[in-house]
């Protein structure tokens, strides 16, 4: 299994220079053999070999007065964006091919030195981890690092990312055994929402935090003085990082309380399940901003992550699973319900639910369905399905005019688990 661990670093003002122009000739060896790989089959839909193409455009390139100073930079690191290139042309045909899950794939695309966020990255043979605690570079030397935790294994690669905030990280990775820990006999069904970050199916109620709503007027001003500067001029790039800083500490903030939450979750569940949420539709409408502050996604990539290295289930519920009209006491389906509708009683037998835990019970009756009786599932109840996460180099609801929701009934937690 491979992870990745990222950790701050510090560059000198001579080491942030050296990091600027490998940065530069990363893009331009990227740059040119795209063009290279265009131009040939624009001609005649031939594929230029990845070995020719690093002797065009790494090898004999540095030889030419256009391209000689790619000699003072690493040539791990220019190797490295020709595999870059490789990756992204794989995932494209991939993304046709159906092979690739997910969103469509397109084909690479020029970089610009423009982008406010520049990355490269070294094999084993371009960076070691010196005794004194430091990263040592090709060509560029020793780089202080702030390590948070110690690495579990030798790292394979290390990716050096400058964000457009300003800050340098160091990301390695490593390749480690799953953890997997004791098995517990509970399991959860989780409705998420916008009021309420999510109901468990056990009664429990996780709170919006709302990092955005709530640093929204310092990050309005920071706007606001960045659209008074010059265009071109120091100030306005110093305006510019400002917004960008504000931003990453939002960001953060987020992605630490989303460790926090998905990590206590798995530890004290057997099996967690999820509804199928279309998050793109959701953020195109006017609950956008709400949408993208949430971190949905963010919250169910974490969720199988973790799953898959500490040996526990995740399953998810299709999107036209009507988690909300059905009663989770007889199974009556009592039909759709306005969004301002927050507690029902069945039509059926009476029972008084309230809208999101009633849709979590649901939600967990239907991911128990699914895990025990589904082909090549666990013959013995109880027993994990363990998904292996995506390879780090590294990401739900109806339609876009139904997605508002009000607040929730008071007293929705309080309604006693079956």
């Amino acid at each position: 299994m491979h992870l990745r661990y990222s950790f701050r670093i510090y560059p000198t003002a001579g080491q942030r220079q050296l990091l600027a122009r490998t940065f530069g000739c990363a893009r331009v060896v990227y740059n040119d053999a795209l063009a290279l790989r265009r131009a040939a089959w624009k001609a005649d839909r031939s594929r230029i070999a990845t070995g020719a193409l690093a002797k065009a455009v790494i090898t004999e390139a540095k030889r030419t007065d256009a391209r000689s100073w790619l000699g003072s930079v690493s040539v791990d690191a220019l190797q490295s964006s020709l595999r870059d290139l490789d990756t992204a042309y794989r995932n494209f045909f991939d993304s046709v091919s159906g092979k690739r899950q997910g969103r469509p794939v397109g084909l690479p695309v020029f970089k610009s030195r423009k982008d406010s966020r520049q990355s490269l990255r070294f094999s084993r043979n371009g960076f070691r981890l010196r005794g004194n605690g430091k990263l040592n570079l090709a060509k560029i030397g020793d780089v202080r690092v702030k390590w948070s935790r110690p690495l579990p294994a030798d790292p394979s690669s290390v990716t050096v990312v400058l964000d457009a905030a300003g800050r340098y990280h160091a990301s390695f990775v490593v390749d480690v055994e799953p953890e997997y820990l004791p098995e517990v006999d509970a399991e959860v069904g989780i409705d998420l929402g916008l009021t309420t970050y999510a109901v468990l199916s056990d009664g429990s109620v996780i709170d919006n935090p709302r990092f955005l709503r709530k640093a929204e007027k310092k990050l309005k001003a920071a706007q606001r003085e960045l659209s008074r500067k010059a265009k071109g001029s120091k100030n306005r790039a110093k305006a510019r990082r400002k917004v960008a800083r504000a931003h990453a500490k939002v960001a953060d903030t987020r992605k630490d309380w989303l460790h926090q939450q998905t990590t206590r979750i798995i530890r004290e569940n057997q099996a967690v399940h999820l509804e199928d949420l279309n998050v793109r539709g959701l953020a195109r409408g006017r609950l956008a901003m709400s949408v993208h502050d949430a971190g949905w996604a963010t919250f169910r990539r974490l969720l199988k992550e973790k799953a898959a290295r500490y040996g526990r289930h995740v399953g998810i519920a299709p999107r036209t699973f009507p988690s909300s009209q059905l009663c989770s006491a007889c199974g009556h389906r009592d039909g759709p319900k306005p969004l301002h509708i927050r507690a029902w009683a069945c039509g059926a037998c009476g029972m008084l639910h309230d809208r999101d835990l009633n849709a979590a019970r649901n939600i967990l009756a239907a991911g128990q369905a699914d895990r025990l009786n589904a082909c090549g599932g666990p013959v013995r109840p109880g027993v994990a399905i363990p998904r292996q996460a995506r390879p780090v180099e590294t990401g739900t609801h109806r339609n876009a005019g139904r997605t508002g929701r009000k607040p929730r009934a008071a007293g929705a937690a309080g309604i006693p688990a079956l």
